[in-house]
């Protein structure tokens, strides 16, 4: 039995602000777009590209630390290869895992930055883990891939922020100014996942042991990618508030 409605319930309804629906991939387009260049790389390269195709690839996108010691000559490809790199991988496994940190860590920090300066963070970050990496294994021959170092980067930035986040807009972004390192320091939680990931990073690369990863893991361009976001991120931070501590309105 349908009871009657009171019309003004009925304006109510009316008046009351339709939920949106949530969309499939809750995640930022330029973090998408790396996640979807990273896949489409890998699917040719499992699917379609010949060996030949294959490994004229990775010469001309991966990063070959030897390449640049100046003994081979020059190509153009020496100014691409230090970003390119990221989006080739050496497996599934090397993939997934790279796919799902930079959604856990890539989406709060795009959502703060913005779509620019977010890819110019990536590409930054990504930058600092192979000059780390080209300047212990300058003569390297084995070639660097995957995103890891760029996403360490994301990671750092993270720290800075003291893992902080403000989803009242309805997505997931890094709060707050980005903390003074003294300050990020002596907060217990931050210092706790820094030691974690060091030796982490360390041991996975020095006893060369990553379940499911083929391959050495490249420990020295975590690092460097590491310190580039930990330490350099204001300078991709365009939306930073001073912090009340260091304010000059003295008024108080």
């Amino acid at each position: 039995m349908n009871e009657p409605v009171n019309p003004s319930d009925t304006e109510q309804m009316d008046d009351a602000p339709r939920r949106r629906r949530e969309p499939v991939f809750n995640l930022p387009p330029v973090v998408l777009a790396v996640i979807g260049i990273c896949v489409v790389v890998y699917l040719l390269q499992q699917y379609v590209l010949s060996e030949s195709q294959q490994m004229t690839l990775l010469y001309d996108g991966a990063f070959i630390p030897v390449l640049y010691t100046g003994q081979y000559g020059f190509d153009w490809f020496l100014f691409s290869r230090p970003f390119t790199y990221a989006f080739l991988h050496g497996g599934f496994a090397h993939l997934a895992i790279n796919m799902v940190w930079l959604a856990a860590f890539g989406s709060p920090l795009a959502n703060r930055l913005g779509t620019l300066w977010f890819a110019l963070f990536f590409a930054a970050t990504g930058l600092a883990s192979v000059a780390l990496f080209w300047a212990i294994h300058p003569y390297g021959e084995a070639p660097l891939v995957g995103a890891s170092g760029a996403i360490s980067g994301m990671m750092g930035a993270a720290a800075r922020f003291g893992f902080r986040t403000d989803r009242s807009a309805g997505k997931a972004a890094f709060a707050g100014p980005v903390l003074p390192i003294a300050f990020v320091l002596r907060l217990r939680g931050v210092v706790i996942f820094l030691a974690m990931w060091m030796v982490i990073n360390l041991a996975t690369g020095l006893l060369g042991f990553a379940p499911g990863v083929d391959g050495q893991i490249a420990w020295e361009a975590h690092i460097g990618g590491f310190f580039a976001g930990f330490f350099g991120l204001r300078w991709f931070d365009r939306r930073w508030q001073a912090p009340e501590w260091e304010t000059t309105d003295h008024r108080t």
